[in-house]
C-alpha cells in the first residue's frame, strides 16, 4: 500500500498525540491519538497504523485499526485488513470481505450525491390500513 502522490505522509514509527488537522491529502500508518479533521481532503489510515482518534474528512480509507467515530461527506472505505471500533456518518460506504466494523453505520444524503446521475428509488405511498395484509384461513 502505497499512499497518494501528494498525500502527507505520517510514517510507521511516528506517534502523535493531539488534534490534526490540514486542507491536504494524509496517509497515516503510524499511532494518532486524538481527532483528525481534514475537511476537504482525503485521509488514509494505512495497514500499520493504530489510529485512537475521532476522524472528519471528505473521504476516509482505511487498512489498519481505527478506534473512533468517522464522519464523512464523501466515501468511507474499509479495506480487507481493517478493523474499525466506531459509529460511521458518511455519504458513502464501501467494505471489503474480512472487514470488521463494531459500532453503528449511518449514510446521508449528501448534496454531491443528489447530483449524481444514479437513479432515485421512489417508495409506494402506504395501502390503506383497513385492507389486511394476510388472511387467515377459515377452519
Amino acid at each position: 500500500m502505497k499512499p497518494a502522490e501528494g498525500s502527507t505522509v505520517i510514517g510507521k514509527s511516528v506517534v502523535i498525540r493531539g488534534g490534526l488537522s490540514g486542507n491536504e491529502d494524509l496517509f497515516i500508518d503510524g499511532d494518532v491519538e486524538g481527532t483528525v479533521t481534514l475537511p476537504d481532503s482525503c485521509l488514509t489510515i494505512g495497514p500499520n497504523a493504530r489510529v485512537k482518534a475521532d476522524v472528519s474528512a471528505r473521504e476516509v480509507v482505511i487498512f489498519g485499526h481505527l478506534t473512533g467515530n468517522v464522519q464523512a461527506t464523501g466515501r468511507v472505505e474499509l479495506r480487507q485488513s481493517a478493523l474499525v471500533l466506531g459509529d460511521i456518518l458518511a455519504g458513502r460506504l464501501s467494505i471489503e470481505e474480512s472487514a470488521v466494523l463494531t459500532g453503528r453505520v449511518e449514510l446521508k444524503v449528501t448534496s454531491e450525491a443528489s447530483k449524481s446521475s444514479a437513479p432515485v428509488a421512489r417508495v409506494p405511498a402506504p395501502a390503506e390500513a383497513s385492507a389486511p395484509l394476510f388472511s387467515q384461513p377459515k377452519a
